[in-house]
């Protein structure tokens, strides 16, 4: 006879295989803060390629406008407000991705969680059903 609560849970556990499995399975194996910290880096990274990228794009179109009449005073100032937008940059996606990536490690780790229960859950199951069979 079928038993409507293994198939429940075996159903439950194969979707969850399918959608997250894989991916949440390498996020829990590093602690929450780690795992956080490692991928704001990475974030942080990108930003700063990205940035640099960006901005030696806008040099090379408005560079001949820029260099008309430049002064050291100005010159500074150019500089000074691409650091300022540069480390406003880094601020906010800093903050965000560690947001980011911390709640993702504790939704990752809940899901893990919940699969490794509906797989203790099946395992008690199938030695209960071989207990009785025997």
């Amino acid at each position: 006879m079928l038993d409507k609560r293994k198939i429940r849970l075996m159903t439950r556990a194969s979707i969850y295989e399918k959608r997250h499995g894989e991916e949440d399975l390498k996020i829990s194996g590093y602690y929450k803060k780690d795992y956080a910290s490692l991928n704001t880096w990475i974030t942080l990274i990108w930003i700063t390629i990205g940035y640099a990228l960006l901005g030696g794009v806008l040099f090379l179109c408005y560079g001949d406008a820029l260099m008309e009449g430049i002064t050291i005073m100005r010159l500074l100032l150019y500089a000074a407000v691409a650091i300022g937008v540069y480390l406003v940059l880094l601020i906010i996606y800093g903050i965000g991705a560690g947001n980011f990536y911390s709640k993702k490690h504790a939704q990752a780790k809940q899901r893990v969680k919940r699969y490794v229960r509906d797989i203790s859950r099946l395992q008690k199951m199938n030695d209960k059903k071989e207990k009785n069979r025997s």
